[in-house]
This record gives structure tokens, sequence and C-alpha cells, in this order.
């Protein structure tokens, strides 16, 4: 298992893994938590902030996708490899379906303005932050929008940075096209083909795919274990 002391070693884990969620679920050791020394784990000071601030740099070195896309709803990170086939598969399943209403209202929004804020989606709705927040969510799940951009925000009269954070969601196909992506590499990822998510598998074929990854990740072999990470 990597061991998790800095925003560097996330990012390593991160790719090494492919497909990882942030926090414990039900196959042990399958998490950024668990690789990270309980030191560096974050405890809500701005000394011990750990893969709670190093997510930013993570999400802003323009090679990986970061959301609630996996465990029902709880955050995850994924290269573009292994998300598209999470995607793939995702978007075959009738409740992961786009839903007209206020779904379909966001997901306009994000394609006219590029991304939108969790303030912008009440304004947009009329609806509390708790509703707002499980729709994204659900759009996540849905593998339609992921986490673009992430600020850290200071206050105080000494501008202290304490671990909150501000983010915008945009659609994933946006983000790893685009090359002006915060970090992203020239010509990063597959700025020949313009289709970095295009799948050529079936969904049952992305699913048994994403399976077998895990398994080889975590030697879990319980398909219901492994059907409540990918959902």
């Amino acid at each position: 298992m990597s061991s998790i002391v800095s925003a560097e070693t996330m990012h390593k884990a991160i790719l090494e893994y492919g497909l990882v969620p942030f926090f414990g679920n039900p196959i042990a050791g399958y998490s950024i938590e668990e690789m990270t020394p309980r030191e560096y784990w974050f405890d809500g000071e701005a000394d011990t902030l750990g893969p709670w601030d190093w997510k930013i740099d993570c999400v802003e070195s323009g090679d990986i996708l970061y959301g609630k896309f996996l465990c029902g709803g709880k955050a995850a990170f994924a290269t573009p490899e292994w998300y598209r086939e999470l995607r793939n598969y995702r978007q075959s399943l009738e409740k992961y379906a786009l839903q007209p209403g206020a779904q379909t209202a966001v997901m306009d929004y994000v394609s006219e303005h590029g991304a939108i804020t969790v303030k912008e989606v009440r304004a947009l709705l009329g609806i509390k932050k708790s509703a707002a927040d499980a729709l994204l969510t659900r759009l996540q799940m849905q593998c339609r929008i992921v986490l673009g951009n992430m600020t850290r925000v200071y206050r105080g009269p000494d501008l202290s940075y304490s671990g909150w954070q501000v983010a915008s969601f945009c659609r994933p196909e946006d983000l790893m096209d685009s090359a002006g992506f915060p970090g992203a590499p020239a010509g990063f990822p597959f700025a020949s083909d313009g289709g970095a998510l295009e799948c050529s598998h079936s969904p049952s074929e992305s699913y048994e795919m994403l399976s077998q990854h895990i398994i080889r990740l975590t030697g879990e072999t319980s398909p219901g274990l492994i059907a409540k990470i990918l959902g």
C-alpha cells in the first residue's frame, strides 16, 4: 500500500491506482484515507490539512478527475482511462438517466457557462444548499459533471486558511479535452482525437474491466462489495 505524506505522493498513488475512493469504504485499505498516516489526516488545523488540501494540487495537475462518483456518491479520484469506463457503464443504466427539470436545467447552465457552483445552483433553482448538494452529487454519479476547480478560502482578520474551499463543477469532457485546464501539460490529454471519453467497449465489458481492476488492486473478489464501489 502506498504511503501518502504529501501532495506529490498522493498524486502518485492516484495515478498508480487509476480509480480510488477518497474515504474508507467496504473494501479495507482501498482509499486515500487509509493510505495516509493518521498524523497527516485532516483535523481542521491549517498545518494538518493533509489530503483534504492536497486534493487541490492533484486536481490542478490536469491528469486526473475528482468528484463524488464512487461508493454511492462519495468522493473519489480517477484517471481518464478508468473514468471513461465508469462513465460508459453508468450512463447505460436507467437509474442514472438524466432527468428533466432540475437536472437538465443545471446541465444546460453548465453547457452555456462552462461550470457551476453550489451557490449558482441555488440561485438558478431557488433551492436550499442541501438540495443543491444532493443534485450535484446525483449528476456526479451519472458521470455528467466532475469537480473542475477548487479555490482555498481565507477568512478572518489574519486571512487564515482552515480547509474551507469553494468548488465549481464542469462536464468531464470539457475538462479532459481542454489544453487550457490549470496544470495540464501541452496537448493533454487526447488533443489528437478530440474524444477523451470515447469508449469502444460495451457497458458490460466496461463493468467487467472495472471489477477486474479493483480485484487486482485490492484482492477483493466479492461481487457485492465491488458493486457497492461501482454503483
